[in-house]
């Protein structure tokens, strides 16, 4: 069976210490959030667990949990920490499963929570059945059909372990109560002596058997340890140390009794040691400086701003409740006390009106907070300063430095600035409440002008935006108010705008003469002669107050057709107005004028001049196509022919086409058939005309008043066509006048020249592959076009000379020459073979490459045997088949006496060297 209960809740008395009350509070004791006590004993009869239900019973006062939370307890909610029991929003407990008996006594915490910070209290509660002994009766209270009353009280002092449930042979056997074991109550800071007894614990079996006692939890064996100890033997349990409250505010601590073997002879006692707080602890500002603002002109009572403190002390005590009230106010202006302060929430009101930010911007304010409810005598203190900024709103309207304002403007002038109005606003500067806004009322209706505020002094700037004219307004009156950007603040009497006169004078200027029509279009027909007046194209002077006047000029004139007078402004044609040319742009030719006057400085404008020009007929038709071709044979293919004319309408066409009467053969061979208006062709009129080229005149008339005649000739190919219709090549050619021989020549020219071609082109690739075999005299890099040539060097003389003299004598023998195969052989050998002419040397080196001269030279030097025996190439100019003088390669040596070379003289000035080192007799 499910059962449920309603416990009644009553609060036990402290073991060996009393609840203190901090002042006197009797009379009116403030509200304080919480429990109403911090630990109930509930004692609930046996006839109700054993299915008996009170929920009937729910109403009495004294069957929930007391809690206050002085707000109502509209949002506070309660939980157990055991999931058997609940607590309803009333705070009353009851089950949540099915409870057969209680055995023992059963514990649990109660907590409450209230949104939104989710600030937590919490109390204890222990459930026993009633009937069971309790250390103090009188204030127990049971809920059954009747009234237990508790057994006789126990020492204060001593805490008994509940005694077990005995059975006996003849039954289950009356079973004491259990002692109920209320939290005990330790002040923090405790100045000792310590250790320092807080209870003694004593079981009823220790007249039968030695039983030692100890403590486990946080606290005894578990950190902080031996923070409290027991006496094994006596069961006395101690503190040894002073206790913080801020460390820690609460231990659970379990009492044991076992025997000397060390076996359990009593069920643990839950011990909950709760530490009393002392005021040990100042209050605690969030901040040192607090920053608050404030409208100007708030009326009393706005808030400004909240200040808070926090007490590490218990807030549920007095230790914890912090007070706050204002020390002191910088300025006193208006007066000393501006604002107040309350002193549950911190929260900064004001007191008084006249809060003006033009006379005090800044308030500094110190607060004291004090704990002990703001007692000063008992209570701890701590100070903070709040900075309270008076905000600026818009309660000081602009005004205008001066009722007038004068200033002077150019005409046609833009975008300068003509007057500056000064205004003052005693309100925070660059904000919207101080930023001044200009506007005209009146006095310009054609909005010349505009007024720009100037971001950093205030200032209104009277700027032009439309250009003033002298001759229309020599003077302005302008009417202008100034108001602040932002709405001027509710209650303030003065006006929200300044007003003021600004009188603006405009200066004359020189402007520049203007053409009244510009530009100026007139018409005239084409061909008109020149020195023809066409118009007179003059300028206006805006001036009307100066006498001035005004001369003409030519600025542009691109086909120099025209000229005007320098004063009255008259255009003149110098030459004939023709429509066709190419300065004409859509029948119309522009020129462009320049007026001056004679002002200070001079000023000057420009016209334009459009003539559009009439078009007559005084062009004739022009034939195209200038050239064609057609077909030997009829009907074979035609020409179309059209015509163009420089005129426009109706001054073209259609065109008129004939051929003329003369030459007859015109007509005989040649016919004309329209296609169109502007089209007609051209064919033959014989069944067969020889190709060749004619020229066939064809008169041409346009449609103009009068008609223009043109007389153009074509030149007609007439060659032979193909299948299709077209010229052939050859038909082509003969059409050009050549026949059938001298087409044949010209082919075989085709075939001579292409045959040449590709033997130039044969004969230079062979010649190339003979350059690239043969190494050349003179290294590319060094090439002879780079370097310096010295010709005028002829050594130290015969001394410095190192001849072979042997080598010009005639050798023995010839084996080893004629043994030498074909090719390339020394300069000094005789050959064996006839002499054959001098190889052909080239005349004139060719242009483009003199490295190929040189190697010419170099191989016909190698292949002449008459060369002479040096070292360096000796190129000499080829002067015949011979010599009469013979070869040098004649000359023998004797090896049996002196030989004689006084002939070499007779050799010529060639071997007149020779002559003089070997010739002339014996030495002196």
């Amino acid at each position: 069976m499910k059962i449920g209960f309603v416990i009644s809740l009553t609060g036990a008395l402290l073991l060996g210490t009393s609840w203190g009350n901090y002042g006197d509070h009797t009379s009116k004791r403030p509200c304080r959030p919480g429990f109403s006590e911090s630990f109930y004993t509930v004692f609930v009869s046996r006839d109700i667990l054993e299915g008996q239900s009170i929920l009937k019973d729910t109403t009495v006062s004294s069957g929930r949990v007391k809690f206050d939370d002085c707000q109502g307890n509209q949002r506070v909610g309660f939980e157990s920490s055991d999931p058997n029991f609940s607590v309803r929003t009333d705070g009353s407990i009851y089950t949540e499963h099915e409870v057969a008996g209680l055995s023992e006594p059963v514990q649990f915490m109660v907590t409450a929570k209230r949104p939104p910070n989710m600030q937590i209290w919490e109390t204890t509660v222990k459930l026993a059945l009633a009937g069971q002994t309790t250390p103090f009766p009188s204030l127990v209270k049971l809920i059954g059909k009747e009234n237990t009353p508790p057994e006789s009280d126990p020492q204060l002092s001593v805490t008994l372990f509940p005694w077990k449930q005995q059975l006996s042979s003849n039954g289950l056997r009356r079973r004491k109560r259990d002692w109920v074991i209320p939290p005990i109550n330790v002040p923090e800071n405790s100045r000792g002596p310590f250790p320092q007894m807080l209870v003694r614990i004593r079981s009823d079996q220790d007249r039968e058997t030695l039983i030692r006692y100890s403590i486990t939890g946080v606290g005894a064996d578990q950190p902080p340890m031996e923070v409290f100890s027991i006496d094994p033997v006596a069961g006395k349990m101690f503190v040894t140390k002073p206790l913080d409250r801020e460390e820690r505010a609460s231990y659970h601590l379990r009492a044991h009794a076992v025997d000397m073997n060390g076996i359990k002879v009593e069920n643990p006692i839950d011990l909950y040691i709760y530490v009393i707080d002392m005021n040990d602890n100042r209050p605690e500002f969030h901040n040192q400086v607090y920053n608050g603002s404030v409208d100007e002109g708030s009326k009393p009572g706005s808030y400004v701003m909240k200040v808070t403190a926090n007490d590490a002390d218990d807030d549920t005590t007095a230790n914890g409740m912090v007070r706050y009230r204002i020390l002191s106010q910088s300025p006193h202006s208006p007066i000393p006390n501006m604002f107040t302060i309350n002193s549950e929430t911190g929260d900064i009101v004001t007191v008084a009106a006249g809060l003006d930010r033009e006379k005090v911007s800044q308030y500094t304010v110190i607060i004291q907070a004090t704990d002990m409810e703001g007692n000063l005598n008992f209570g701890l203190s701590n100070t903070a300063t709040a900075i309270i900024s008076v905000t600026d709103v818009n309660d000081n309207p602009p005004e205008l430095t001066a009722s007038t304002f004068s200033g002077e403007v150019p005409e046609n002038r833009v975008n300068i600035v003509v007057a500056n109005l000064t205004v003052i606003d005693r309100d925070q500067p660059h904000t919207a409440n101080w930023n001044a806004v200009y506007r005209i009322v009146s006095g310009d209706p054609s909005g010349h002008f505009t007024i720009r505020t100037d971001p950093i002094t205030n200032d209104g700037m009277v700027t032009v935006v439309k250009p003033v004219d002298y001759e229309m307004n020599r003077a302005f009156m302008l009417t202008v108010t100034v108001s602040n950007q932002a709405p001027l603040a509710n209650g303030i009497q003065s006006s929200f705008q300044s007003t003021a006169g600004v009188t603006i004078s405009v200066m004359d200027a020189n402007e520049a003469p203007f053409f009244p029509s510009n530009p100026k279009q007139i018409r005239f027909e084409e061909g008109v002669p020149a020195g023809t007046t066409l118009t007179t194209f003059a300028a206006n002077d805006p001036d009307r107050f100066m006498q001035q006047t005004i001369r003409y000029s030519k600025l542009s004139d691109p086909a120099n057709w025209l000229n005007i007078n320098a004063t009255n402004g008259q255009i003149i044609t110098t030459a004939v107005l023709d429509r066709e040319s190419i300065y004409v742009k859509n029948n119309i030719y522009e020129a462009t004028f320049l007026a001056a006057d004679n002002g200070f400085p001079p000023a000057s404008g420009t016209g334009t001049l459009q003539i559009y020009l009439i078009d007559v007929n005084d062009n004739s038709p022009e034939l195209l196509p200038k050239e064609a071709q057609i077909c030997e044979k009829i009907n074979t293919n035609s020409i179309n022919i059209t015509a163009s004319d420089s005129d426009v309408e109706p001054n073209v066409g259609p065109f008129v086409f004939e051929l003329p009467s003369s030459p007859p053969s015109v007509r005989r061979n040649w016919t004309i058939s329209r296609l169109n208006g502007d089209y007609v062709q051209l064919s033959l009129h014989i069944q067969y005309l020889e190709s060749g080229v004619y020229d066939v005149p064809i008169i041409v008339s346009d449609s103009g008043n009068p008609t223009m005649s043109n007389k153009s000739i074509i030149k007609v190919k007439v060659c032979p066509c193909d299948e299709n219709g077209d010229c052939t090549t050859i038909g082509a050619v003969a059409a050009a006048g050549l026949g059938t021989g001298a087409i044949i020549a010209i082919l075989i020219c085709i075939i001579i020249l292409l045959t040449m071609v590709l033997l130039f082109v044969v004969w230079m690739k062979r010649r190339e592959k003979e350059r690239q075999t043969k190494q050349l005299l003179i290294d590319p890099e060094d090439d002879v076009r780079d370097n310096i040539l010295k010709y005028d060097e002829e050594g130290g003389g015969e001394e410095d000379q190192d001849y072979d003299l042997s080598q010009l004598q005639q050798p023995e023998s010839l084996d080893h020459i004629i043994s030498k195969p074909p090719g390339i052989r020394r300069v000094d050998e005789r050959p064996v073979v006839a002499e054959s002419q001098y190889p052909i040397r080239p005349v004139v080196p060719h242009p483009g490459d003199i490295g190929d001269f040189i190697n010419e030279g170099l191989r016909a030097a190698d292949n002449d045997p008459t060369a002479p025996p040096y070292d360096s190439l000796l190129v000499f100019d080829y002067e015949g088949s011979g010599s009469t003088a013979g070869s040098v390669s004649s000359l023998n040596s004797s090896s049996t006496g002196d030989q004689d070379y006084d002939y070499l003289n007779d050799w010529g000035p060639r071997f007149k060297k020779l002559a003089d080192m070997y010739g002339g007799g014996d030495e002196d």
